[in-house]
């Protein structure tokens, strides 16, 4: 087995990386939590993985106040007392009901991504509840949402989990928010996002050492330039070109590119959200003085992500411009993982944020005003979180060696020049549900695992395969199960 990795280094968009000159901080550059890679998996191939789990789920503040919801997994009164404090008390009862309900479809579904694929009657008989498999997968989330919860702050933290990634309205006809949604909420069978001990270049490189232990001849650096349905493939390292003729080619790329390999078509996905990762001298201050920071940014810290402003997000990009206020939510590594930082940043008090902004698809981006659109995008960012907090973000930051502030913002097409995901989609295209529809084809291994493409030699193992992506390992797992199948 040969695998091919264009870049220098192994991992994708899972990697760490030193992103600012002369600070030693490694950062999960581009994904940074880890749900959905199932523990069969990191059995299976004994990855030495740890993941830790983070006690705080989230934090939201109430614009224009001095109060937040806080959502604190080890004490159910303090939970309730916060829903009371943004004044949605009823609302507390109604989070309880509708993620008891979301915990029962993940431990129906998650089961089964290791498997070949249900079909949708089979999913839905086996979750056993109608109205809460109607609620989750028929209808909109957002009229779920809004049927199930009174206060604007509680809906829009809900709402979030469907618009990571993706470009949606609040109600999305489509459906697409829910399939996004339902990946949110299944991971582990639980739905927690864990963080990854050492940072996300431990998990990738975990992929790596097995690959290798497993007698796999790993080549970086190394440029596919064309492949045919038969499988040769054409690439290019070290300025010398290569062909290998494959019996079976596994394709870890969007299907957008794989295509573009065949010199075939297919329609080019878009991806919605921007990336900032910084470093900070310490926690910034919040409004809500008698909250410790360490609380509020334990979890997945919410700002400007209200329903309503969620909505007219969707609008404003719409519209052509990149939403203001803009909803973003932000992820603390170092608070979990001070691993990733080094003694001297440590004992310093530095920490790092991971910042995700929502409804800015790579429809407002071109080649010739991708910076000037990156830096709008940076702003609002800073925006964003001086909007809700007690002290400017910027003046925590950071300088690097050069002087300059550990500030790193992507954009879509940022994504797509770096990591070939076209339209700087972190799901490769369109996502699928984790089961099969009624009547789709399943004669053949790659159908039955939903890794298959148009050509019978060709299997997509990465994001692009149905239940692939999202640091799940999946895609290379079902593929891998399908290759064994046809043998």
């Amino acid at each position: 087995m040969i695998v091919l990795e264009r870049l220098d280094e192994f991992g994708g968009a899972a990697v760490s990386a030193q992103a600012f000159p002369g600070v030693d901080a490694q950062l999960s550059r581009y994904s940074y939590l880890v749900s959905l890679l199932p523990q069969r998996i990191i059995d299976e191939l004994k990855l030495d993985i740890r993941l830790a789990r983070r006690r705080y789920s989230s934090y939201t503040p109430l614009p224009g106040t001095g109060t937040g919801l806080l959502m604190d997994t080890g004490d159910a009164a303090a939970t309730a007392a916060s829903f009371e404090s943004i004044g949605a008390a009823r609302d507390a009862a109604a989070w309880s009901s509708f993620y008891d309900g979301t915990a029962r479809l993940a431990r129906s579904l998650f089961p089964t991504v290791t498997e070949p694929l249900m079909t949708r009657s089979e999913a839905r008989r086996m979750l056993g509840d109608d109205a809460l498999w109607n609620e989750l997968i028929e209808q909109p989330i957002g009229s779920t949402i809004e049927e199930r919860f009174a206060d604007d702050l509680v809906r829009g933290v809900v709402l979030t989990d469907g618009l990571i990634g993706t470009f949606a309205p609040a109600v999305d006809p489509s459906l697409a928010a829910n399939r996004c949604f339902l990946y949110h909420v299944i991971g582990g069978g639980t739905g927690d996002w864990d963080v990854p001990i050492g940072g996300m270049g431990a998990v990738s490189s975990a992929l790596r050492d097995a690959a290798r232990q497993a007698g796999a001849e790993l080549l970086s650096g190394a440029e596919v330039d064309s492949l045919t349905p038969d499988g040769d493939i054409t690439y290019r390292r070290d300025d010398t070109e290569h062909r290998i003729a494959a019996e079976v080619v596994l394709a870890n790329l969007a299907p957008f590119e794989l295509a573009r390999l065949l010199g075939e078509t297919a329609p080019r996905p878009e991806g919605a959200q921007g990336k900032v990762n910084l470093l900070l001298t310490r926690l910034p201050r919040l409004r809500d003085q008698s909250l410790d920071p360490a609380a509020a940014f334990g979890g997945t810290f919410h700002a400007n992500e209200g329903f309503a402003r969620l909505g007219a997000a969707y609008d404003d990009a719409l519209a052509g411009r990149i939403p203001d206020p803009l909803p973003v939510e932000i992820y603390c590594h170092s608070l979990t993982d001070p691993s990733i930082l080094s003694p001297e940043l440590r004992a310093a008090g530095a920490q790092t944020l991971t910042v995700f902004a929502l409804q800015t698809p790579d429809r407002l981006l071109t080649e010739a005003n991708n910076d000037a659109r990156r830096g709008e995008l940076e702003a609002a960012v800073l925006r964003s979180l001086d909007a809700v907090l007690a002290e400017p973000i910027e003046s925590l930051l950071m300088t690097d060696a050069d002087g300059r502030p550990c500030l790193e913002t992507k954009t879509t097409l940022d994504l797509e020049h770096a990591l070939r995901m076209p339209g700087g989609n972190i799901f490769h295209g369109p996502l699928a549900w984790p089961f099969a529809e009624d009547d789709a084809p399943h004669d053949t291994p790659a159908e039955r695992w939903g890794v298959v493409t148009a050509h019978p030699r060709i299997l997509l193992c990465g994001a692009g395969a149905q239940r692939g992506g999202a640091v799940s390992g999946l895609g290379g797992h079902n593929a891998a199960m399908a290759v064994l199948e046809a043998d």
